[in-house]
């Protein structure tokens, strides 16, 4: 499976946001994957005052990741090329690259975006 930025957000800070269900889905997951460009979102709302963070975005990320036990989906180009490609459901580019890389690795997200389930995707909410 493959969380979205806000379900990265809401595991690292217990927000009840994140499901029940969802939670117990992640935490049995023989693996759980994030985008790299959720990196980038994150990274971009602490730059930009929409996000506050105990550390550095790099350094969070990277505790987050190893205390989950989460790992990095990179974006290869074939990620790139598939998320310009997308149907127009979805305006978001983070979003786009995310849903292209769930195709591409064929996972499940992790999303409260209804949107995400009209480009064939298992969503887990």
């Amino acid at each position: 499976m493959i969380l979205d930025t806000c379900s990265l957000l809401w595991l690292a800070s217990g927000d009840k946001k994140l499901s029940r269900s969802a939670l117990k889905q992640i935490n049995e997951a023989p693996a759980v994957y994030v985008s790299a460009i959720s990196g980038f979102e994150i990274a971009i709302k602490v730059a930009r005052g929409k996000l506050k963070l105990p550390s550095p975005p790099h350094e969070w990320f990277e505790r987050i990741l190893e205390h989950h036990g989460i790992a990095v989906l990179p974006l290869e180009l074939n990620v790139c090329m598939a998320a310009a490609q997308l149907p127009p459901i979805h305006d978001e580019p983070c979003d786009r690259f995310i849903i292209a890389a769930a195709k591409a690795s064929d996972l499940a997200v992790v999303t409260t975006d209804e949107r995400f389930e009209q480009y064939g995707l298992t969503v887990l909410s």
